[in-house]
């Protein structure tokens, strides 16, 4: 009796130990349960990607892949070198994916061995900053102004047109030092798409791209190089995105937009704008100078670029596995860092395009 008992001891003893391996994997990392069609954390290490690109999603994209290792432990490196950069390196094939604030053109696409896809993971407003002591918020500028102080055209902060669209400012009688992206930069082509959208002079001297010959100013390497060159220039005035100006405690103008209304860049006029865009199966898209009075007219959205059929299948999986989080826990993320997250109607198209992504014609989402 006394060896019966022992033995069925030992097989509730099993038993239990059974019960709680059980719960611990329907459980998160953290033993909470885990979310219906959450992704089961990798083995730490497993995997890593390598990415380059976009300077403009990078406070954010920084958050996404440190917050991603802990999960997963898939670690992804990236490059914050500009768009240019990360369309050049993702054509040919030196990372596993690339980061652009501008869609590639049909000349890039065509010059792909494969198909790539534009992933568009949040929208940011591209902001006018400047350095004016004693004006330390409120500016206002009207797309003429804009253009003119980016064309050269307006050198001194006294100058009329800026007076008209500020009677209640007391602008100084100082030189306007302007500041640019010097590389590559889809921050750049927002900027330049806007200004061509809005004045003929500019489109047709300039043009829009991610990098144009400036008719004025000094340089700066990235959005950083360009606040920082803003923020230690008196009279200065340059554009960056919004968290960048944020980070850098830089006042930044309303921008009068087609509507007529001096709008703030807020996380509700960028949603705005993208709400009233049309945006094609390919999803990519401008989203400039848009209609609708709360819509700020110099935002755009950023993509991650990836090719849709995968040479490598571990990679391929980690990627679409790391898309898939970005789209639904990382969307939650945006605003705390000054970027909008997706409309619901494109974040549903986006995720469709991550489930496109396949390895030798297998579909590689979770």
């Amino acid at each position: 009796m006394h060896i019966i008992r022992k033995v069925l001891f030992r097989k509730g003893h099993l038993l239990l130990l059974l019960v709680v391996a059980l719960v611990a994997v329907a459980c998160g990392p953290s033993g909470t349960p885990a979310a219906p069609g959450a992704i089961r954390p990798a083995t730490s290490g497993s995997v890593s990607l390598n990415g380059a690109g976009a300077t403009f999603p990078f406070p954010l994209y920084s958050k996404w892949f440190d917050e991603y290792a802990k999960l997963t432990g898939t670690r992804i490196n990236y490059q914050s070198i500009g768009s240019g950069g990360g369309i050049q390196q993702v054509t040919q094939r030196t990372v596993d994916f690339g980061a652009s604030d501008a869609p590639m053109t049909d000349e890039q696409l065509a010059a792909v061995k494969g198909g790539m896809l534009h992933i568009p993971t949040v929208l940011g407003a591209v902001v006018v900053v400047y350095n004016l002591p004693n004006v330390p918020s409120g500016l206002k500028l009207a797309p003429g102004t804009v253009s003119g102080i980016f064309l050269g055209e307006i050198t001194k902060w006294s100058d009329q047109r800026i007076v008209s669209d500020n009677p209640d400012l007391k602008l100084p009688d100082q030189a306007i030092a302007v500041v640019h992206r010097s590389d590559g930069s889809g921050t750049t082509n927002i900027f330049t798409d806007y200004l061509s959208t809005v004045s003929a002079a500019w489109k047709s001297k300039v043009g829009k791209s991610t990098s144009v010959n400036w008719p004025v100013g000094i340089g700066g390497k990235g959005n950083e190089g360009v606040a920082g060159q803003v923020k230690q220039t008196p009279g200065s005035i340059g554009y960056v995105e919004l968290a960048y100006a944020t980070q850098n405690k830089l006042p930044y103008a309303f921008i009068k937009n087609k509507a007529g209304k001096f709008v703030e860049p807020t996380l509700e006029a960028t949603s705005a704008a993208a709400s009233a865009v049309q945006i094609p199966d390919d999803l990519r898209f401008s989203m400039v100078d848009p209609a609708g009075e709360g819509s700020y007219p110099i935002a755009g959205a950023t993509w991650i670029l990836v090719y849709q059929e995968q040479t490598d299948q571990a990679k391929g999986k980690a990627l679409a596995d790391f898309l898939t989080w970005a789209l639904t826990s990382g969307e939650g993320m945006a605003k705390d860092l000054q970027y909008a997250p997706l409309p619901q109607t494109l974040l549903s198209r986006a995720q469709g395009k991550v489930k496109s992504i396949t390895y030798q014609g297998q579909p590689l989402a979770p």
